[in-house]
């Protein structure tokens, strides 16, 4: 687009984790939700899957540099348990994001929960103003025509 404007042309893909599948879904619909009240839509073949937090990475930067896409939101959900695992998986799922969207120039938005208990990664993926999906898409669609106006 030769303009600043993030408009119905707009190409967005999103990759959604399988892990915590009860939250994500609710991240996913968020984020859908959010973008139709923009008046953007992704279409099934651009809903991604990934096994978990930690393939979202490698996934949003392979999308980012197939030139099908403007922007990539990623959700998904970790739940801190009894071992430092939840450390690892958050530190690697949000150091590898911001690498690949600073690699490719293509805005991929960190819509992964990284929560303590499972009742507060439920609360952030309710069908509701504070969901985390929704917030993950409209950080996509501002950091997008951020970009197009510099």
């Amino acid at each position: 687009m030769s303009d600043n404007t993030v408009t119905a042309t707009t190409r967005l893909a999103i990759i959604v984790s399988r892990f915590n599948e009860e939250v994500t879904s609710g991240l996913r619909n968020g984020a859908i939700a959010y973008l139709a009240e923009q008046g953007l839509s992704v279409g099934d073949d651009n809903v991604y899957s990934a096994p978990g937090a930690f393939e979202i990475p490698l996934i949003a930067q392979k999308l980012a540099q197939s030139g099908r896409f403007d922007g990539v939101i990623c959700l998904g959900c970790v739940i801190k348990g009894d071992t430092a695992h939840f450390e690892y998986i958050s530190e690697a799922a949000s150091m590898g994001l911001m690498s690949a969207s600073l690699a490719t120039g293509v805005p991929l938005t960190f819509g992964i929960l990284t929560t303590y208990t499972d009742e507060q990664a439920i609360v952030r993926s309710r069908d509701d103003a504070h969901n985390k999906g929704r917030e993950a898409a409209a950080a996509c669609v501002e950091a997008l025509a951020t970009i197009r106006s510099i």
